[in-house]
């Protein structure tokens, strides 16, 4: 499945959840990812996140798609991270 990421996690804890995302899905905007992963990995992703995070504060918004080709992406302005380079 192909799924977009959003979080909004506490200053102290940014890094980590950073780093964390960056191990699943192609890093595109501050707490912004997307990419293409499997159910497992993605409730795997959650565990994790869920970790990081304080829950009573933070979150995590995930959107689902059964593949990219149904999502029309338009950039207005400056792309931070292209996904171009990947196969």
């Amino acid at each position: 499945m192909y799924v977009i990421l959003v979080y909004d996690i506490g200053e102290k804890r940014v890094g980590k959840m950073l780093k964390h995302c960056r191990k699943y899905l192609n890093w595109i905007q501050n707490s912004v990812f997307e990419g293409e992963i499997t159910e497992v990995k993605l409730k795997e992703l959650l565990a994790g996140a869920r970790k990081i995070m304080d829950e009573a504060r933070d979150s995590v918004i995930i959107f689902k798609s059964r593949d990219a080709k149904w999502l029309v992406r338009e950039i207005v302005g400056v792309e931070r991270m292209t996904t171009d380079n990947f196969l």
